[in-house]
């Protein structure tokens, strides 16, 4: 039953995380094309309240869980976790669409109760040096922590805008804020898997938890001091940093396409790799676009509308959508075909734990098909970041819907496959 269980929530998983990356896609697309002010608005919104959430409170446990069994996963505890998370999605929909800000501090509210639920579990089962013994599951509960900081930001931009005149919300608290806040949990969970199922089974073991023990540091450490010099306006500190960062990320970006390019030789073309890959190569997009958006934004006090000189805010949003359509959602596909198929062919963690999740497990017709989407996706992404600098509102919007129906066909494509096909 416990085998069951598991691979049914798995599956409730990818059809409800996918739905939602697609809608939050197909709203930003539709919006564009139909000059809706109300989709333009909802989309991101889509993306990090529903994805957002799920992401940690669902598939970062499994993560979590192969390392530590004693993190039990409760099927019937995450299925009540997905249906909190669409009560709260549902919530700040209405919250934007009838503008009722208080509506969206209750959702914000709502899921900080659902997220202190498995950090609770976590801390009262947990050591801190247990923790901070495995580098994958200091990224993986540093999560959980950061997803607690966004619901919190949500909770408390809702209270802002429906009490504008308080004067006890900070200024930083704002829409932006909160978006930027709500990716780091999700960047930090894939840094933690690439970690654990890239670098650490090579041969140099050893000197891969070196790096990405530094790297934890730097990351997580640079991210948060880079939250204090945007909020002090010290224009060299944030330079420093995100060219520390960039500089980060050409190092992960080089050695995993090293790390790939041994794995094709000697193995079979696994579309989960690709996929992480493209999401890397979209990440130094993002530090690239974000430096800019230093340099334009120079002056210009944290928390203004817009954030950036007005002639520039292609860059802003470029930096966004590199961001969240492709190192994010890239990146997120790839751990998907990698994980899942892992629990739905044993109906447990034992191949995330002791075995080898990137064992060929999927149809040799499914891999080419994820190749297909893959190569429509990053097409798509590169369309819609060009788009924003040209001002083509056409094609930034098709971009947007092609996308939606290139990533809810990864649904289709893992569950007609035969590992998913297995009765409950």
């Amino acid at each position: 039953m416990q085998a069951q269980s598991l691979r049914g929530i798995s599956k409730s998983f990818l059809a409800v995380s996918v739905t939602i990356i697609a809608l939050a896609a197909m709203a930003g697309g539709f919006g564009v094309l139909a000059k809706h002010a109300f989709l333009l608005k909802l989309h991101p919104y889509i993306f990090f309240v529903g994805f957002g959430n799920l992401a940690i409170l669902l598939f970062n446990r499994y993560l979590t869980a192969a390392i530590y069994p004693e993190l039990r996963i409760d099927p019937a505890r995450q299925r009540l976790f997905i249906a909190a998370v669409l009560v709260a999605l549902v919530m700040v929909t209405v919250a934007v669409a009838a503008d009722l800000p208080l509506l969206k501090a209750v959702a914000g509210f709502m899921l900080i109760v659902v997220v202190l639920f498995p950090l609770y579990e976590i801390f009262t089962t947990l050591s801190v040096a247990e923790i901070w013994n495995e580098v994958s599951v200091r990224y993986y509960i540093f999560d959980v922590i950061f997803l607690l900081v966004a619901n919190l930001g949500l909770c408390t931009l809702g209270l802002k805008e429906a009490f504008p005149s308080n004067g006890i919300i900070p200024f930083f608290v704002t829409q932006s804020a909160y978006f930027l806040g709500s990716s780091f949990p999700l960047s930090i969970s894939v840094m933690g898997f690439l970690y654990t199922y890239a670098w650490r089974r090579t041969e140099k073991m050893e000197l891969a938890k070196k790096l990405f023990s530094l790297w934890f540091y730097i990351f997580v450490g640079g991210v948060l001091f880079f939250l204090v010099v945007i909020l002090m306006g010290n224009y060299l500190s944030m330079m420093l940093i995100s060219h520390l960062l960039m500089f980060g990320v050409i190092a992960l970006l080089v050695t995993f396409a090293v790390f790939l390019r041994n794995w094709f030789r000697s193995n079979f073309a696994h579309p989960a790799l690709a996929f992480m890959l493209g999401g890397l190569a979209f990440l130094l997009a993002t530090s690239g676009f974000g430096i800019m958006n230093i340099f334009y934004g120079q002056g210009i006090h944290f928390g203004s509308y817009p954030p950036i000189r007005g002639d520039k805010m292609w860059i802003y949003h470029s930096h966004t959508h590199s961001a969240l359509l492709g190192w994010i959602t890239l990146s997120f596909i790839g751990m998907i075909y990698i994980v899942l198929p892992a629990i739905q062919k044993t109906g447990n963690l034992d191949l995330l734990q002791t075995g080898d999740p990137l064992e060929q497990l999927l149809d040799v017709h499914t891999m080419n098909r994820a190749f297909l989407s893959l190569a429509i996706i990053l097409i798509a992404g590169v369309v819609i970041i060009v788009s924003f600098f040209t001002g083509e509102q056409i094609a930034l919007g098709i971009g947007g819907l092609v996308y939606a129906t290139a990533a809810l066909y990864l649904l289709r494509n893992l569950k007609h496959d035969p590992v998913f096909e297995s009765e409950e």
